[in-house]
């Protein structure tokens, strides 16, 4: 990897955090090499972080100024991340490069909307969740059924008991490659009311992560699923980071709402 210098800045949605990397014409990272990914978001030699967010100019033309190019933790390409668009959205208000709301932004998954809410949150419509077949996943010797869910990038949702059963969720939960050819994150979810959800999630290209947004959707969608109950009332999805609120609406696209924070900017070099 070769030694560079450029500018960073750091935040993160319920814990869920990230490096994000201005680059909008795409000359300072090129392709976004994966080892300086891993190097970012390392906790002890780098910055420290569960995936990068690179701001790189949209296709205006194609509906969004801006682009978001995410990265899981170890490198690899993910289509979507809930949270990461959040503090994406974020990061251009605060920099002054955006003061549009609803702010159109492109994704591998598309082109997503985001308001800033009154409250200081901001929400987004992640679009339609494709509720799929039932799955089997294993985790601490113990064999679990949980229902696979698309939102762009690939969900199985277990419903447990308690969250504690799951145990320390150090190993990538098993599954069948079959059913998930390109890695899937897996949410542990436990309910807690009539509107109301517990989760823990380990994140494909990361490990168990304090929250996940769009796995918070996940577990939404596959808690409503069996009764079709998109009827547009929130749900109060309870991660190790905080707090998200999702709404699946009755015309079948889903809202996720929670906080996002910039906590830090400075140089990196290495």
């Amino acid at each position: 990897m070769r030694n560079v210098t450029f500018p960073f800045a750091k935040g993160h949605g319920t814990g869920n955090d990230f490096v994000l990397l201005p680059d909008p014409d795409g000359s300072v990272h090129g392709d976004l090499d994966p080892e300086l990914v891993r190097a970012l978001c390392d906790r002890r030699t780098g910055i420290g972080a569960d995936g990068v967010l690179r701001v790189l100019r949209g296709d205006v033309d194609g509906g969004a100024e801006w682009f978001m190019d995410y990265r899981n933790a170890d490198g690899s390409v993910s289509e979507m991340c809930g949270n990461g668009i959040r503090l994406f959205a974020r990061y251009l208000a605060a920099s002054g490069l955006t003061d549009e709301s609803p702010l159109s932004i492109d994704t591998r998954d598309g082109v997503k909307r985001a308001v800033f809410c009154a409250d200081g949150e901001i929400s987004v419509d992640l679009g339609e969740p494709r509720v799929g077949q039932q799955v089997k996943v294993g985790v601490e010797g113990r064999a679990f059924e949980g229902t696979a869910v698309d939102l762009g990038n690939p969900h199985a949702v277990v419903f447990v008991e308690s969250l504690d059963e799951i145990g320390s969720l150090d190993i990538a939960p098993r599954y069948l490659a079959d059913d998930f050819p390109h890695g899937v994150n897996v949410e542990f979810v436990v309910r807690e009311g009539d509107q109301q959800l517990a989760m823990r999630v380990f994140e494909r290209g990361v490990g168990e992560t304090q929250s996940c947004g769009t796995g918070a959707c996940a577990a939404v969608a596959a808690a409503s699923h069996p009764h079709h109950r998109a009827s547009g009332a929130p749900y109060a999805v309870d991660v190790l980071g905080g707090r998200l609120t999702v709404t699946w609406e009755p015309s079948g696209r889903i809202q996720l709402k929670g906080p996002a924070v910039l906590v830090a900017e400075g140089t990196w070099t290495g």
